[in-house]
């Protein structure tokens, strides 16, 4: 059986990207976000998740590849995650998968260990990041439509848990990024009113991190 967690990242990042994720899981598929907690529509997204507790949430951590004490850094984004949403994040990523440096992965593989969250790429969920409107510097509209994305689920999920990474969001003035327009772009496609059938019709249940097998 496949199982798949449809995690928007960079909630948190400011109003319109939070209205943008709550909008592809109260009217699309997305299951899971991760949030950034010191971003400025942080405790806003904070307030959401605890409006949609079908929403599953983990921790988005924004980190530079050099920083000193990586470790410490992460164990304190963590704590404010806590304190924001009042529960533990149900995973944990990297903004830009920074985790996957090889100066900051030890820290993460750590924290994630020391408090049993999935880490992307390390856990039995299997990450798939081909869900992407931007490369070469260019925009390409045409790999996230709804079409991009039955594409990407029949060639690349698998039996047991995926993860689906996205980026849908609204553009606003708080929003910092190149990756701008692909955020309403990815909205709508999240959206699309076949995409569930499509996956219903595959054999593919939409679950979050929740419903991983405790270890």
């Amino acid at each position: 059986m496949k199982s798949l967690i449809v995690n928007a990242d960079d909630f948190g990042a400011a109003h319109g990207i939070n209205r943008g994720v709550i909008e592809a899981h109260r009217d699309g598929i997305v299951t899971s976000a991760s949030m950034m907690v010191e971003a400025r529509g942080s405790a806003e997204a904070a307030r959401l998740a605890a409006q949609h507790l079908a929403l599953g949430v983990g921790l988005h951590v924004v980190i530079a590849p050099e920083a000193e004490q990586p470790e410490t850094e992460i164990e304190q984004q963590l704590e404010r995650f806590v304190e924001l949403t009042g529960k533990a994040p149900t995973h944990i990523d990297a903004h830009h998968n920074a985790h996957r440096e090889d100066g900051l992965l030890r820290a993460f593989l750590a924290v994630s260990e020391r408090h049993g969250l999935p880490l992307r790429d390390h856990s039995r969920v299997r990450h798939i990041g081909r869900f992407y409107g931007q490369w070469d510097a260019e925009t390409h509209l045409e790999g996230i439509s709804p079409d991009a994305f039955t594409r990407i689920v029949d060639a690349e999920t698998k039996d047991g848990f995926n993860e689906m990474s996205c980026h849908p969001g609204y553009v606003d003035e708080d929003l910092v990024s190149s990756y701008t327009r692909e955020r309403e772009a990815e909205l709508a496609t999240l959206c699309d009113t076949e995409l569930r059938a499509a996956l219903r019709d595959r054999g593919i249940d939409l679950v979050s991190f929740r419903d991983l097998p405790k270890q």
